[in-house]
């Protein structure tokens, strides 16, 4: 007599049921329900799919399982032995939450729910149900919870702790977008994600903090060191109370200023470098501004270098010239002649 083959008592957290009797007979009815689907698996591998409805089975309704078995034995032997598989074709609820790392090695531990349904039977039976040997709702959230995490952990770490930390709603949204062609190469499509919490050290959340407040990274590596610095000192053996502290108001002083560049000069005779100003070599005494073709200033007596218009040290002019009353060339004062006609001057 034909049986009836239902999946009876189904409850609404139940994603998978295997019915237990695999010995199958043509002319048996197959009862699938609203949101269910029976998928027939053999030999490790999918067939006919049925979706909802009352189906007497037949070879004409079980084309792909009866070719497989007219190979073994002849498509009239009866009873057959087939696996059935009952699918839930509703929308369930699955939990995720692992430990990774960011792009810049922060640690990061993060939490939430993910919403799922099988949109492929016969795809979702091959790989995971089958594939992993989860015949059971339970074996099979564990497997997706592992799945989604190990997905998950690779896809944050191509992000930096700025862009994920205390962003929910757009790292869920970078999380559906990431995984959702990894859920369709298992048969199940991947509604929705929502991240209910994502944490990292206190000490990366303070670099995260200075960061945002746009304190410079090398800054905030140096307050850290110092703050390490004064927490080891304070642990120290004989340490008195509060002698990490002591140090702290000194070494968080910022930098000084660098000191303004003084103009050198080259002594002459020795090379050691002068302030522009000197007069002098500071290593050796030699003059500084004494150069051939140089001019004394006619005021103060110093030395200063060809061309010079006015003296170094005091300022007066030094090239104060006259003109030649016979031919009107320049020529400097307290000439007696004129170097270009030999005009004697007055």
């Amino acid at each position: 007599m034909p049986k009836v083959i239902e999946w009876i008592g189904a409850r609404e957290e139940d994603i998978v049921w295997r019915y237990p009797n695999e010995e199958i007979a043509w002319g048996d009815n197959l009862i699938v329900h609203e949101y269910e689907a029976a998928v027939f698996f053999r030999d490790g591998k999918a067939y006919d799919v049925f979706r909802a409805g009352r189906h007497v089975l037949t070879t004409a309704n079980l084309p792909l399982l009866t070719k497989v078995l007219s190979k073994i034995a002849g498509f009239d032997k009866v009873p057959f032995r087939c696996t059935i598989i009952f699918i839930s074709l509703k929308q369930f609820q699955g939990r995720f939450g692992a430990q990774s790392q960011t792009k810049e090695l922060a640690p990061i531990k993060f939490f939430g729910s993910f919403w799922f349904r099988v949109e492929e039977p016969n795809l979702f039976v091959n790989e995971v149900v089958g594939g992993q040997g989860a015949f059971t709702t339970d074996k099979l959230q564990g497997f997706l919870r592992g799945y989604f995490n190990e997905r998950l952990i690779d896809t944050l770490s191509q992000y930096s702790l700025s862009e994920v930390y205390g962003k929910l709603d757009e790292t869920s949204l970078m999380a559906k977008n990431a995984l959702f062609d990894a859920f369709s190469r298992i048969g199940l499509e991947l509604i929705d994600v929502k991240f209910e919490g994502i944490d990292t050290t206190p000490e990366w959340r303070d670099r995260l903090f200075y960061v945002k407040t746009g304190v410079a990274a090398t800054e905030v590596l140096r307050m850290e060191t110092v703050q390490k610095s004064a927490e080891s000192l304070s642990k120290s053996p004989g340490a008195a109370v509060g002698a990490g502290a002591v140090i702290l108001p000194q070494v968080l002083q910022p930098a000084p200023a660098p000191a303004p560049l003084v103009p050198m000069v080259l002594c002459p005779k020795c090379n050691f470098q002068n302030p522009q100003t000197a007069k002098f070599c500071s290593n050796c005494g030699a003059p500084l501004q004494v150069a051939a073709g140089g001019v004394n200033c006619p005021k103060c007596g110093t030395a200063n270098p060809a061309g010079a218009k006015f003296c170094l040290n005091c300022g007066s002019p030094l090239q104060s010239t006259v003109k030649c009353p016979k031919c009107g060339s320049e020529i400097q004062a307290g000439a007696r002649f004129c170097p270009n006609c030999g005009e004697k001057l007055a």
